[in-house]
């Protein structure tokens, strides 16, 4: 009710705050007659109150009596289907009296068709149409929607060009009686061209196209209805052509339509339509028989636009899967055996069915190339569209399986190298005791922030819910390892900086043999081995005896950065001797 001033009919002032309490006041005392109107009569089309400035156009027209118009009724509108008609004199219209007379409401109410409508614009009745296009409603089903929509269009467009508008008309399923709250509204406005001279003809219809365009939505958003508008601009002069050569649609226009406003151009028109003066010139005929013999070829290119659809249809989103389980996108000529490799080979998740699908579609369009393929017949498209559908829901199964994996593998990769950093770090291979030495030797102690034990946490959550089957998101999965890896970064730093710090004491821990320890000591004057109490020095790929005495003077000499790498001589040493062997941190 807010926007009250938008029902108001070209050129009206706006109601105001008082027009709107007195629409408000008015709409609520006619509430209980209207539920009872659409009750009686359900087929009813819309009801609404015409503007007051029309009352006395419509009493002329409706015949009123001086003692009818002396009571200063309040006019209403109500339509009716058109198959209606014929009850309206002995049902309807007594049968409305009498919920007036109940109501004791002071109002008239002309009952009208669509049809009774459309006469208003063909007897050229142009402002009892803005009347009822602009009238207050109580109930529409969607008539009056339209019919306002349009007409609010054509008010904007008469404002800003009326002098070059030579008809502005509505058709199709507003005309015909069938239109509801969400069908098109079809419009045609004719652009006299007969007399501009300061710009080239299609310069003026292209500049006022984009102002009629436009206008469409604003007209949308004044009338508040989903309706779209669907416009048709056409220069005067072309329109007379098209008249000439009776063109389908412009024929069908001038049968079926309606003005809205019209400067004695569309009814001449529709007047010598239906005396049979409008009549195709041989020249059209040829052309619209054309069009037939066009036909066949015109439909086996769209068969065919069809099948090329259908392929791509499938090979997109084959590829797209083929990137999902981490291969690069194979070129269309490969994908046949590259899914089989990937989908049926390695991963077991399809079946030959789908597989010939695949090969069917790609053979198809392989000998389309080839120009093999000349035409494929609406059978094989229906065929082939059925199969490909099928195979697109196999599809999105195989990506929930192929994401499960990947989430599964994920979660797997993030958990292991988490907790084989932690047993490098600590030697320990309990799970709880090394997440109680993380919190304790690294939170606790300030050698990692406290932000990475929630992380901790959620990582063994995740491999919990994983392991247990249990819904998780691909969101939640990638939160979870961009933050593991972080984590795992932070770890490996850790694990860098004590090996450092070992190396650059020159004394390391070996572990080997089932859990042995020895310790290999770096010295500028040699690599010494303390094994099971015993010394021994690396010298030229051998380990060799040697006494503390030896030892005790390398170690008083000192370690220089140049000695304290770990050089592949002393590795290869180590392990002829050790076997298989670890440097603990």
């Amino acid at each position: 009710m807010a926007h009250a001033d938008k029902y108001m009919p070209p050129n009206q002032p706006p109601i105001g705050s008082e027009g709107v309490k007195e629409a408000e006041k008015i709409k609520s005392e006619l509430e209980d007659f209207k539920k009872k109107v659409v009750k009686k009569f359900p087929f009813t089309l819309s009801l609404s109150i015409l503007p007051a400035q029309s009352f006395k156009v419509f009493e002329e027209d409706e015949g009123l009596l001086p003692e009818e118009v002396s009571r200063k009724p309040l006019h209403l509108f109500m339509t009716i289907p058109e198959d209606e008609y014929k009850n309206v004199q002995k049902k309807i219209k007594p049968e409305v009296v009498s919920l007036i007379s109940e109501g004791k409401h002071n109002v008239w109410v002309h009952i009208k068709t669509p049809v009774d409508v459309w006469n208003y614009g063909l007897d050229s009745k142009f402002e009892m149409i803005d009347a009822v296009s602009s009238s207050y409603p109580l109930y529409d089903k969607g008539f009056l929607g339209a019919l306002r929509v349009a007409n609010i269009h054509k008010t904007l467009v008469l404002r800003k060009f009326e002098k070059y508008v030579a008809t502005y008309a509505v058709g199709g399923s507003l005309v015909r009686g069938t239109a509801g709250k969400d069908s098109d509204v079809d419009t045609f406005v004719v652009i006299d061209d007969t007399d501009v001279k300061k710009m080239p003809r299609m310069q003026l219809l292209e500049k006022l196209r984009g102002f009629i365009y436009d206008y469409i939505r604003e007209a949308s958003a004044l009338a508040g209805v989903k309706n779209i508008l669907n416009v048709q601009v056409y220069l005067l002069t072309d329109f007379w052509q098209s008249v000439k050569d009776a063109t389908p649609v412009i024929f069908t226009f001038i049968r079926d339509g309606v003005p809205m406003y019209d400067r004695g151009t569309f009814l001449p028109w529709k007047l010598l339509l239906k005396m049979g003066k409008i009549k195709p010139s041989p020249e059209a005929v040829d052309t619209f028989m054309k069009y037939g013999e066009q036909n066949d070829g015109l439909v086996k290119r769209r068969l065919m636009d069809a099948m090329i659809d259908i392929y791509w249809g499938v090979i997109t989103p084959t590829q797209a899967l083929m990137m999902l389980a981490g291969q690069a996108p194979p070129v269309p000529k490969h994908l046949v055996e590259e899914v089989k490799k990937q989908f049926i080979d390695k991963e077991k998740i399809m079946d030959n069915k789908e597989l010939k699908v695949l090969e069917k579609v790609v053979g198809l369009y392989k000998d389309y190339e080839h120009g093999k393929l000349k035409e494929i017949s609406g059978t094989e498209i229906d065929q082939l569209l059925k199969d490909s559908k099928d195979y697109d829901k196999k599809l999105q199964e195989l990506r929930k399986k192929l994401e499960s994996r990947i989430m599964e593998h994920t979660a797997d990769y993030v958990y292991n190298e988490m907790f084989s950093l932690l047993k490098n770090i600590f030697h320990e291979d309990s799970k709880e005791k090394l997440i109680e030495l993380f919190e304790r030797e690294l939170i606790k102690k300030g050698k990692l922030s406290e932000r990475y034990l929630p992380i901790m946490k959620e990582v063994l959550k995740l491999k919990e819910k994983v392991k247990g089957k249990k819904s998780t998101t691909q969101n939640e999965i990638d939160n979870v390892r961009r933050d593991a890896e972080d984590l795992i970064n932070k770890l490996i730093e850790y694990t860098q900086r004590k090996e450092l710090a070992v190396m650059e004491r020159g004394v390391m821990q070996l572990s080997y043999g089932g859990g042995k320890k020895a310790e290999l000591v770096l010295t500028s004057s040699g690599v010494f081995l303390i094994e099971q109490g015993k010394i021994k020095k690396i010298d030229k790929g051998s380990l060799v005896d040697t006494d503390a005495k030896e030892f005790e003077k390398a170690m008083t000499e000192g370690l220089k950065k140049e000695d304290m790498k770990l050089g592949s001589h002393v590795t290869d040493t180590l392990k002829k001797h050790l076997g298989e062997f670890e440097i603990v941190v």
